[in-house]
């Protein structure tokens, strides 16, 4: 309407001097043609050349098709902007989640805009210049206004909605909705039961908002409720609460529950005595030692063995392969709430991802537990040989990996119920278990065989020599030790496994021990961004243990650098022991560096026993000094003057300093044809002592110690062994 008089105002001064010029023409054209003026007079109005009258018409079209244009976009504004208000309101009036103060203002608007008629409003607004203002409207309502309520017939003008502000808020938790998206998409969100009282203005209130997740049950394929009355009240969504034995925070967490991790925990609570301590281990036992897996539970008289897990040590005396009972522990749930603080256990959990920076681990069944400081124990995962790995099920039902409780009490019964038993492997476990096994092979009628790729038992170990003698004594014990066996295919026939080796030939067993190694756990290192020993595997950690400023790792896991033999990873008992203390050790400021040389032995029965330190590889070249043995070169006598079966827990650097070599000469070396009954095998590279072998000799391992940590070069050394006194009576 607007722009209809804008475009005549500026048309009709155009239209009035045309209309003049044309009378003025007219005038002229009839005092030469003798014309009457009344015949010019139908001129008038023309905006042609002087003479012509066609253009009038055109003029009169034009001026015509101006004003019937502008009316009809006039017109259309105003009915497409009724429209639109009017859809804008039904919207707003129809959303799930409305309160009372916003449909009381719909309500009013669409009231007003029956009641006044557009003539006495003659200024147009834009309704998207108000959108912001509903937009952002945070608003409750205990039901949904349905938009057949609120029909608008006649166009609405004008309509404020107030913006919300903290003081005309919810005091309730209310839900963020976004104009933007269509009310048919939103997720269905529950109602309250009753109306919300809105806050009072002198008492403002934070809005809280909240993600509200419907029921699945209740939202049809629409994306509308099924019954909103019905719904439950909205409440915002929690964190989903860990279990009540799941403690949320631990000043110093442990991950693993082996040796490690028990020496550890022991260091941190002798260095702070308050300290709260918390293990988390997969396992469904406290923490225990393993060595007595293979060697001495195998010897117990207790038919109950498998269930109580205690045994007599070489020394005779008694004892549980649990390092404490427990009522040592505290439990998991109580941890901060004791007062001087302990160590608890939570068992059957595994850690299944780590965030090194916000100082938190996620277990298997979704718990979070922040830490202070951590460690890594996790020790390893028993190797498989692929070829069994690739036979199928019915063979991987009759193999035991070896590393567990859990293991020896299955293979413990399954050497009482099958007529065959294969052991794959040559090295420690394999070599122990062999003779464990063979000694009852004759009481239970069981067939024990021991294969393995090396030319003797240990052949990676120990020198050739030494090695064809231990497999000997193997043999004795009643095992059949089949040698340069390579495992080609593994199959199950006829309720028997058939092992094919390369050579062609067949071997028939009814169950089989895989002992070919240990695989280091290292499945935090992508979550936590842990460095990995490319080489050597495990957490490559640095002089004390660290691989990180708050993380320490120790045990099988860790690579660590030896400041003498480089970079190593070990897997015994002992490493375990001295790394998981040193770690718990650092843990509470020690700042202590990893310089012990751990050692490790291994025992093929009370009678043959073994220590080792340093670099043990067959591949070196070795010289050894061996001597007539004694009643006391056992391993049971060595547990009796020690007094204790777990031969490491007993050795002190003090002992290095007793000990003095003896000054009587030397004996010539026994031949290799002889028995060895007891002696030292140096280990050499560049000529320097890197690993040692006391053969039946015990508690001389802090001078073995020693001598590797020296370094130096030695012309003799059979003077050398006079430090171990081998030759004394």
């Amino acid at each position: 309407m607007f722009k209809c008089k804008t475009v005549w105002n500026k048309l009709a001064p155009l239209a009035r001097a045309s209309s003049t010029l044309c009378l003025q023409n007219a005038r002229k054209s009839a005092l030469r043609h003798g014309r009457r003026l009344e015949m010019v007079q139908k001129a008038q109005m023309s905006s042609g050349p002087a003479g012509g009258g066609g253009e009038n018409t055109l003029y009169y079209v034009l001026i015509g098709a101006t004003c019937l244009g502008t009316g009809v976009y006039a017109y259309r504004t105003v009915s497409g902007d009724k429209e639109r208000y009017n859809e804008r309101m039904i919207e707003i009036g129809s959303r799930p989640k409305q309160g009372p103060q916003a449909a009381e203002a719909v309500a009013k608007v669409v009231t007003e805009s029956k009641e006044e008629p557009v003539a006495e409003e003659p200024t147009l607004t834009e309704p998207p210049a108000e959108e912001p203002l509903v937009t952002e409207a945070v608003v409750e309502s205990t039901e949904t206004e349905p938009a057949a309520e609120a029909p608008v017939t006649e166009p609405i003008v004008e309509a404020s909605i107030p913006e919300p502000t903290v003081e005309n808020t919810i005091r309730e938790p209310v839900v963020e909705a976004s104009v933007t998206e269509p009310v048919a998409e939103a997720p269905a969100v529950a109602q309250s039961e009753e109306p919300l009282a809105p806050v009072v203005e002198s008492e403002p209130t934070p809005v809280i908002i909240a993600e509200c997740v419907p029921e699945a049950s209740s939202v049809s394929e629409s994306g509308k409720t099924a019954d909103s009355k019905a719904a439950p009240a909205a409440e915002p969504v929690e964190p989903t609460a860990a279990p009540s034995d799941v403690p949320e925070h631990a000043p110093y967490l442990l991950i693993g529950g082996g040796t490690a991790s028990f020496a550890a925990a022991r260091s941190i609570r002798a260095r702070d005595p308050g300290a709260r301590v918390l293990i988390v281990t997969e396992e469904s036992d406290l923490p225990y030692m393993r060595p007595p897996l293979s060697k001495e539970l195998w010897f117990s008289d207790d038919p109950k063995v498998i269930e109580t897990l205690r045994f007599k040590q070489w020394n005779g005396k008694e004892r549980s392969i649990y390092f404490q009972p427990p009522s040592f522990y505290v439990s998991p749930a109580d941890l901060a709430k004791v007062e001087n603080g302990g160590v608890a256990v939570l068992t059957g959990r595994k850690v299944v991802h780590m965030d090194v920076r916000g100082n938190k681990v996620t277990l298997s069944d979704g718990a979070e537990i922040s830490y202070e400081k951590c460690l890594i124990a996790t020790g390893g995962v028993p190797r498989n040989l692929q070829v069994i790995d690739r036979a199928g099920e019915e063979v991987m039902k009759r193999t035991t990996l070896f590393r567990k409780i859990e293991d020896f009490r299955s293979l413990e019964k399954i050497s009482r119920e099958v007529k065959s038993i294969t052991i794959i492997g040559g090295g420690f476990l394999g070599s122990e278990l062999a003779c464990a096994l063979g000694r009852r092979s004759t009481d239970v009628g069981l067939e024990v065989i021991q294969m393995f790729p090396e030319k003797g038992n240990m052949g990676k170990v120990l020198p050739e020599y030494l090695s064809n003698w231990t497999t000997e004594k193997v043999r004795k014990e009643g095992v059949s030790v089949i040698t340069d066996a390579l495992v080609k295919n593994v199959t199950y026939k006829n309720d028997k496994l058939e092992i094919k080796l390369k050579d062609g030939r067949l071997f028939k067993t009814d169950h089989i021990v895989a002992a070919v190694g240990l695989e280091p756990s290292m499945e935090l290192a992508k979550s936590a961004g842990l460095e990995v020993d490319s080489d050597f595997g495990g957490y490559r950690v640095n002089a004390e243990l660290q691989a990180r400023s708050n993380i320490w790792v120790a045990g099988d896991a860790a690579c660590f650098y030896d400041i003498n033999l480089g970079r190593r990873r070990v897997e015994h008992h002992d490493h375990a022991v001295v790394s998981g203390r040193l770690a718990g050790e650092n843990m509470t400021g020690a700042s202590k560096p990893y310089w012990h040389q751990s050692m490790f032995w291994s025992d093929l029965g009370p009678d043959v026993g073994y220590e080792a330190i340093g670099i043990v590889d067959s591949s070196l070249p070795t010289v050894g000094v061996f001597a007539k043995a004694t009643a006391k070169d056992t391993p049971k006598a060595a547990t009796e003057q020690s007094g204790t079966g777990i031969r490491s827990e007993s050795e002190t650097e003090a002992v290095a300093g007793a000990l003095t070599a003896e000054t009587t000469a030397t004996p010539p070396p026994i031949q290799q044809e002889e028995d060895y009954g007891k002696g030292v095998i140096f280990y050499l590279r560049d000529q320097v002592v890197v690993g040692i072998v006391l053969w039946n000799v015990f508690n001389r391992m802090p001078i073995a110690r020693k001598i590797i940590k020296d370094g130096e070069q030695h012309a003799d050394l059979n003077e050398v062994a006079k430090l171990f006194n081998i030759h004394e009576d």
